[in-house]
């Protein structure tokens, strides 16, 4: 574990202190620090495995164009408009376009994914059952952590927390003082106990009949991952994981500044585009690496499950978008598509049936925004039909 910043000598009153979350964050900064969190932060290492399998093919240009908002726009201009830091896509398991329109990009950068890193969790989940280290996700909350008995997490069970339903915490707004990611975040970069923060959360619903995304719940999944495993999350994830799919790179999770430090399993990890990429055609392949099987099959096939009324595409309410489900800690799309994402503009795009991978990271100047993100989903949709559709022209 290494730490470049030492909260001890840095001054609590300060207002670079006050507001170093949104420093980090807020462009122009973000192109440096999203590719830069380990000089920042406190970090773990997920350590790659001995065996490098390169990405087969290689990039060309990718003559695609994209309909959004009654204009018929390139990839050059989803780049420019959505702050592109990287771009890698994946066809047929092959390598066939990248880049790195980041000032700080290139294949070896890796980068901060967010929220994304809730869909690596829940792939360690699928992973850990298949061990019998967790014994099933009817299993509660405090079956693996008791320390939760008499929070509002108390009747809370893993499936409900991989479906954003524990029907705790509130609506995650970045930039409101005193919400729950508000308060996380803080405790988070040293000012106060993130297990505080999750055990002072309250109860707004019923377990598992409403959704509501919460980085809150996906904390505690990783806290179960490493009660149930006996490992740190870093460590779970290179064992049975990283060290699996001949990665480019190590990864790593950078930790809480606050003690105990903690990888946050709903947000920190970091990992090369073309590292994520191949945790993609995991996804796509059934969960299976040169015939090996590494992610359990009916756990893939379960983040693709579209059959739960209030997870359903266009059902999830005032914390989602409309265009989108939710399942296993991915977002579901019309057609068998879903996706990894994370604020900012991370994305980890899958649709099996076309056998298409698409990564990218982005630096947007906002945690969250509608509009990009529709013109992102846009963008990916074509670049799939266009694979799919005519794949040996596609490239020059």
């Amino acid at each position: 574990m290494t730490s470049v910043i030492d909260p001890h000598h840095l001054q609590p009153s300060s207002s670079w202190w006050e507001r170093q979350g949104d420093l980090i964050m807020r462009r122009p900064f973000n192109e440096w620090t999203f590719t830069h969190m380990n000089w920042l932060l406190p970090t773990e290492r997920v350590a790659r495995g001995p065996v490098h399998r390169p990405l087969p093919g290689r990039s060309r240009p990718l003559d695609v164009t994209y309909d959004f908002g009654g204009a018929e726009l390139s990839l050059a201009d989803l780049h420019r408009r959505t702050f592109t830091t990287a771009f890698v896509v994946l066809h047929r398991g092959e390598l066939v376009h990248e880049s790195y329109p980041g000032a700080f990009a290139g294949p070896r950068a890796r980068f901060q994914l967010f929220s994304l890193s809730k869909s690596l969790t829940s792939m360690l989940v699928g992973i850990a059952l298949a061990d019998g280290a967790i014994g099933a996700l009817t299993d509660r909350v405090i079956d693996y952590r008791p320390d939760f008995t008499g929070t509002a997490y108390e009747s809370t069970t893993l499936a409900d927390l991989l479906a954003m339903s524990s029907g705790v915490g509130d609506i995650e707004q970045w930039d409101v003082p005193g919400t729950d990611i508000k308060r996380f975040e803080e405790a988070c970069l040293g000012r106060g106990s993130v297990e505080d923060v999750l055990r002072s959360a309250r109860r707004t619903g019923a377990p598992g009949e409403r959704f509501n995304y919460s980085t809150l719940d996906a904390q505690l999944i990783g806290w179960v991952l490493e009660a149930a495993t006996g490992k740190t999350l870093a460590r779970y994830a290179a064992d049975r994981l990283w060290s699996r799919i001949g990665a480019d790179r190590d990864a790593y999770y950078w930790l809480s500044r606050s003690r105990p430090r903690t990888a946050i399993g709903g947000g920190s990890f970091n990992a090369t585009a073309r590292d994520v990429a191949r945790l993609g055609l995991l996804m796509a392949h059934d969960g299976v690496l040169d015939g090996e099987q590494i992610v359990p099959r009916d756990w893939v096939a379960r983040s693709g499950v579209r059959d739960v009324a209030h997870l359903a595409i266009g059902a999830l309410g005032s914390s989602g978008y409309d265009h989108y489900g939710y399942a296993n800690q991915w977002w579901t799309l019309d057609g068998g598509a879903y996706t990894g994402l994370g604020v900012h503009g991370q994305y980890l795009f899958v649709d099996p049936a076309a056998d298409v991978v698409i990564v990218k990271c982005s630096a947007w100047p906002t945690e969250d925004d509608p509009e990009r993100d529709r013109e992102t989903v846009a963008a990916l949709r074509a670049i799939t039909a266009r694979l799919s559709g005519r794949s040996a022209s596609l490239v020059a």
